[in-house]
């Protein structure tokens, strides 16, 4: 049966699950409305306790994470309720607490407060978290999450890894971003552009101040994990350093083995560890990371390729550089090269999956509104939480209805998605929570059933990806692309994954009554405080 325990429960119930060596790490976030300016232009935001990116996240991988959440937005322009998405985590048992907003839970109510109590599992990895409630991410609720491993087998291969050496790619809008996606959605119908790109929170606009760049400081002679995120809306970009090369053996949260690069692409929700061995002259190297942005001339105050940052060496003057910034890498990273270092090849390797599922994606303008389908359907949310239908006795995919677009899947079944249709000019980025799936066919290069790369955002413009996952975390697990107007457009579907062991069983979800108070509350709202 469904676990429904209280809080002052929790802790000892996750320690039952958790080997002897976890710890409690605690968080509090106060989500606030703050005026911020990371390119020069000052603007309302929407932050996580006043700052942009929000509070780094660090733990270790048998740990059990508890984030106090608290509501304190009253900027009218933008979302007041919220809830956060922890990108990566697989939240076994804990689909509550993955916060998807309407797919496992009701938002937080202005004023109100809520603690996501997620044990690690021994999961580890570079990861981040975000507002998963409309596009209230793109107003500022993003950050990074950090899981250690003392035991990972990369050690040997660098000698810093710290929260000085995350480095977080992010696009920036000078505009609230309900007005952006109503514009988007009914007016324009072209992606928003934004304004700028960051790292670390510090971009510039062209015509704007020179904001300094954010710095990366390291010592000659030692090796650096660096931890790339790309925390945006909608901009990829192309990642790399001035004269040094980049060792990646991380992807989305999964090793691999490591293979040595200039420098590689890197799509909204992704992320790479790529050891940077410091063992050039000493003097400043620019960090460069362009962005790529369809119908980027429709913002003149975007210049895609002013978006840098500075290396700089231990001893060197504190400038920047006065090298030329704007040379391409070489040896970009094909995605389609990096092999999983423990157990590689998909489940079921080269034979038949037990469910293959095909989604055909494409865009339309309907009665003049834009939407972005899968098979012809659009996503809207519904009005109660995808997980409190199933725990309520949803079960086949007729227990839902046409628009939120829920499929259902058995429970351990090796499950084979093809991707194609219309890109629109688009790297369609598309993360599935719950669980990371190996990438048999990406963008490029020949499909792979031996030892295809392992990961939960995979980014396709033209043919059919296909990934492949087994169905062995019961919940209710989006799958979206990360280009948040998209997802917004409809591009998303939801799969009840094994819905009877959700509710019975070893794997039965754990709810707390904190949970289940969380839709009342929401639903007495009136709509503005939404």
């Amino acid at each position: 049966m469904v676990v429904f325990t209280p809080a002052f429960k929790l802790l000892s119930l996750f320690a039952f699950f958790t080997p002897a060596l976890s710890a409690d790490v605690y968080y509090n976030f106060d989500i606030v409305n703050a005026n911020i300016a990371p390119d020069g232009f000052t603007r309302a935001a929407v932050l996580v306790n006043g700052v942009f990116p929000g509070t780094l996240i660090q733990a270790t991988r048998n740990d059990v994470l508890h984030i106090t959440v608290n509501n304190l937005l009253t900027n009218p322009n933008m979302r007041r309720s919220t809830s956060i998405h922890w990108h990566g985590l697989f939240q076994g048992r804990t689909a509550s607490e993955d916060g998807a907003a309407m797919v496992t839970q009701c938002p937080i109510a202005p004023g109100h407060s809520y603690t996501y109590d997620i044990p690690l599992n021994g999961q580890s990895g570079t990861h981040w978290y975000h507002s998963h409630l409309s596009s209230q991410y793109v107003d500022g609720l993003r950050g990074a999450i950090v899981i250690y491993d003392p035991t990972d087998p990369h050690l040997a291969l660098y000698d810093d890894d710290n929260a000085n050496t995350v480095i977080q790619l992010g696009d920036w809008y000078h505009l609230a971003a309900p007005g952006i996606q109503d514009n988007y959605l009914t007016n324009t119908h072209d992606e928003p552009v934004p304004d700028s790109g960051t790292i670390n929170g510090v971009g510039r606009y062209d015509g704007g101040p020179a904001v300094p760049w954010t710095r990366i400081n390291v010592v000659a002679g030692r090796k650096y994990r660096l931890r790339i995120i790309n925390i945006s809306a909608y901009g990829s970009f192309e990642f790399s350093i001035e004269n040094h090369q980049l060792t990646i053996i991380e992807a989305d949260g999964v090793n691999h083995q490591p293979r040595t690069v200039d420098g590689f692409h890197i799509y909204a929700g992704q992320r790479y560890s790529a050891v940077l061995h410091a063992n050039k002259a000493v003097r400043n190297y620019w960090i460069r990371a362009p962005m790529e942005v369809k119908n980027d001339s429709d913002n003149d105050n975007l210049d895609d390729e002013l978006i840098y940052g500075v290396l700089h060496y231990d001893g060197a003057p504190s400038a920047n550089p006065t090298t030329r910034a704007d040379r391409d890498p070489d040896n970009v990273l094909n995605e389609y090269q990096l092999v999983p270092l423990e157990n590689p090849g998909p489940p079921g390797g080269s034979g038949p999956a037990d469910r293959v599922i095909n989604l055909s994606y494409d865009r339309t303008t309907s009665g003049g509104v834009t939407q972005w389908r899968f098979n012809n359907k659009a996503y809207h949310s519904p009005n109660i939480p995808t997980l409190l239908k199933i725990l309520s006795g949803a079960t086949v995919d007729s227990d839902f209805t046409a628009s939120e677009h829920t499929i259902t899947i058995n429970h351990n079944d090796i499950v084979e998605l093809h991707l194609s249709g219309s890109a629109n000019g688009h790297d369609h980025p598309f993360h599935l929570h719950g669980h990371a799936f190996d990438v048999i066919k990406g963008s490029s290069g020949p499909a792979n059933y031996v030892n295809p790369p392992r990961r939960d955002v995979f980014a396709i413009r033209g043919g059919t990806g296909i990934i492949r996952f087994r169905a062995d975390n019961p919940g209710p697990w989006f799958l979206h692309c990360h280009i948040d107007w998209h997802l917004e457009a409809g591009l998303a579907v939801v799969f009840a994954e094994a819905p009877a062991d959700q509710r019975t069983g070893p794997q039965a979800q754990i709810i707390k009554s904190e949970w289940l108070d969380l839709c009342p509350i929401y639903d007495a709202l009136p709509p503005a405080l939404q």
